[in-house]
């Protein structure tokens, strides 16, 4: 196991394997897309299987998969099948907004994905249309019932946005009612390719967590996993659970336990840095395991202890979520 300048083990990695998407949500991307990089210059996934089994014996052992949109990018399932071979590795996982999802489902399963985290902020069409600028709430819905009928673990992501989806948080929290499914709502954050809608965030963790109470009155605090970004709860009675990620307020660094590498193959140790090593650029110049292993533990070493400790070191955050994973 390795541990940052902190003292935090670094056990997650997040992979983007892509940065395209097939919807528009208001709140990750401008309503006319991002530019897309040349495929050249993303990671191949020989690349990224290099990667990743660099990472895994310096002890990262759980894997997400995330993009952009993991779905879009031809061959992510025999990419999955090669992944599945990497030796220390104990957990693959995957984010996805569930629309071209369904058809792999049973898939993932055989595979043995552990976890899928299916992206769903609202269960009225109609509001989906206007956050996501595409009508695809039946297909996701559709990947939610799959996911849960073949037994994978299924975490549903809502986004909690001021004036958009505020009066979703009750019936999505219900989902939970009658199946086992965790639904975690999530504060809004500046990765939407045009920098803060809000100059103050209005929907906190504290907030979104007052409103649930107030629907459900006995909401039970529940123990929290090591290393977990959310605060869980349980409604008695229900099957699933209820999570409150502080994703903005950022109450979380400092049991931090992940890092991203974006498509183009840049390291990130904090959600919120500017990115702190081209790895592409080693990769292409013919660096070896060793010298990328070393690569790797000077980033580790240099890690900022918090989300707010990243952000002083960059000019505004402009960047789109669909670039950097997730």
């Amino acid at each position: 196991m390795i541990f940052d300048n902190h003292n935090r083990p670094i056990t997650y990695l997040r992979l983007a394997v892509t940065d395209r998407c097939n919807l528009r949500c208001f709140y990750c991307m401008p309503e006319e897309g991002i530019k897309y990089l040349p495929k050249q210059q993303l990671l191949t996934y020989e690349e990224m299987e290099r990667l990743v089994r660099v990472l895994a014996r310096l002890g990262v052992s759980k894997v997400r998969i995330t993009g952009g949109e993991p779905f879009v990018r031809a061959g992510l399932m025999d990419f999955m099948h090669r992944l599945a071979t990497v030796d220390g590795l104990t957990d693959i996982s995957m984010t996805t907004n569930g629309v071209l999802t369904a058809p792999h489902v049973t898939a993932l399963a055989q595979l043995g994905v552990k976890a899928v985290n299916l992206s769903l902020d609202t269960l009225d069409r109609e509001r989906f249309h206007k956050i996501t600028r595409r009508d695809e709430l039946p297909a996701v819905l559709h990947t939610l019932d799959a996911l849960l009928e073949a037994g994978i673990q299924t975490k549903i992501n809502a986004v909690v946005m001021d004036g958009q989806n505020t009066q979703d948080l009750v019936p999505l929290a219900d989902l939970a009612r009658t199946r086992p499914v965790d639904v975690r709502f999530i504060e809004e954050m500046p990765f939407n390719g045009e920098g803060s809608h809000y100059p103050v965030l209005h929907w906190t963790h504290r907030r979104i967590v007052d409103e649930l109470r107030a629907h459900y009155p006995d909401l039970q605090k529940l123990p929290d996993p090591p290393f977990s970004t959310s605060a869980n709860y349980q409604v008695p009675g229900h099957q699933g659970t209820i999570g409150i990620i502080a994703a903005f307020s950022r109450t979380f660094c400092g049991t931090c336990n992940r890092i991203r590498l974006t498509a183009q193959g840049t390291l990130k140790t904090c959600l919120y840095d500017d990115g702190v090593l081209d790895v592409r650029a080693l990769l292409r110049r013919g660096d070896s395991d060793d010298e990328l292993t070393a690569a790797f533990l000077r980033a580790f070493a240099h890690r900022p202890a918090t989300g707010f400790e990243a952000e002083q070191k960059r000019d505004t955050i402009i960047e789109s979520m669909a670039t950097i994973g997730g």
